[in-house]
């Protein structure tokens, strides 16, 4: 049955011992802590639950790991923040094309994969020197490159302007392609294109690994995706829907989505071969000021506020919230 469930302001009651948890879901990036804090809080031994990030930063994407550390992409330019999960302190360590970074995924050899919105392109940072090893352009005219996932053998881009998705196959040592190796694959099936609308946006595996998940942002529907044809297939939420939704993350046979102005965090329980899921919990915090992405460390999932109801001046502060797992 579902549940709706506020988080306060103060999020108090979890702390857990500074251990990795050293498990990762299929195909998962990041390696993960335990610990919590009250917002804003920096006690010893303890993660603040709020995370400021710079004034007119205007963030999107999120990615945590390896370590307790998270990287966030700016809509302005393109910049790369990296934030420590332990302190809350941070700086830039890749400086922007001048076109935005949008979802962002880490993988476990220290490489940040970016999307780059309506640049129509994609790009790999290095996380240690905040070089780009590599740039992708993906789509030439309108596009939107929206999101990433990394799997074992391949990065995935969504695109909420054209229905497609771009393809990076990693190569042996999970080398990366050259550029005209990049591959468009077709979206078919039962999704229902609106060419007048925001479509795909977040996209993750499903917990068998064979296959991808999407989200469409215009109708709150989820579709499983066979990687090798672009064929997708309605999954069956028993009648429910996500609408607004925007990023995903899936651990294990939990799918979360971040319904973006809605300030709401949908929690699902999702099926192996992910067919169907169950919508089980609604999460709000008086915090959310329209959170995008979601990443997880240890007991907790952090959230970067885009703030998008706001205007975005170089005054304007931009926040992350971590709030405890549901």
């Amino acid at each position: 049955m579902k549940r709706t469930r506020v988080f306060g302001a103060v999020v108090a009651g979890f702390a857990l011992a500074l251990s990795s948890v050293g498990s990762t879901a299929a195909l998962a990036r990041d390696n993960q802590g335990r610990s919590d804090a009250a917002p804003g809080q920096l006690l010893p031994g303890l993660f603040p639950s709020e995370i400021a990030l710079p004034d007119g930063f205007r963030p999107e994407g999120i990615a945590t790991g390896p370590g307790p550390v998270a990287y966030f992409g700016s809509l302005g330019d393109g910049s790369i923040y990296r934030a420590s999960l332990l302190t809350g302190e941070g700086e830039i360590v890749s400086e922007g094309p001048g076109t935005p970074s949008v979802g962002m995924k880490t993988d476990l050899l220290g490489r940040l994969f970016v999307a780059g919105g309506d640049a129509g392109d994609a790009r790999v940072v290095d996380t240690r020197s905040g070089d780009v090893l590599e740039s992708y352009q993906l789509a030439d005219g309108a596009a939107f490159v929206n999101d990433v996932i990394v799997t074992h053998d391949a990065a995935w881009f969504t695109d909420s302007v054209n229905p497609v998705l771009y393809k990076l196959p990693l190569g042996p040592g999970l080398g990366l392609p050259s550029p005209d190796e990049a591959e468009t694959i077709p979206l078919t099936g039962d999704i229902e294109w609106d060419p007048e609308a925001f479509n795909v946006n977040g996209i993750d595996t499903t917990p068998d690994g064979q296959a991808l998940i999407i989200v469409q942002s215009n109708t709150g529907m989820l579709f499983r995706v066979d990687p090798a044809t672009g064929e997708t297939t309605t999954i069956d939420l028993g009648g429910e829907s996500v609408p607004s939704a925007d990023g995903l993350l899936r651990e294990g046979l939990t799918l979360y989505a971040v319904q973006n102005f809605p300030n709401t965090l949908a929690v699902m329980r999702i099926d192996a071969a992910g067919t169907e899921a169950t919508l089980e919990d609604s999460v709000t915090d008086p915090r959310f000021d329209v959170p995008t992405t979601v990443a997880s460390f240890g007991s907790r999932l952090y959230l970067p506020n885009a703030r998008f109801n706001t205007p975005p001046e170089p005054t304007t502060p931009y926040s992350v919230v971590a709030i405890p797992r549901p």
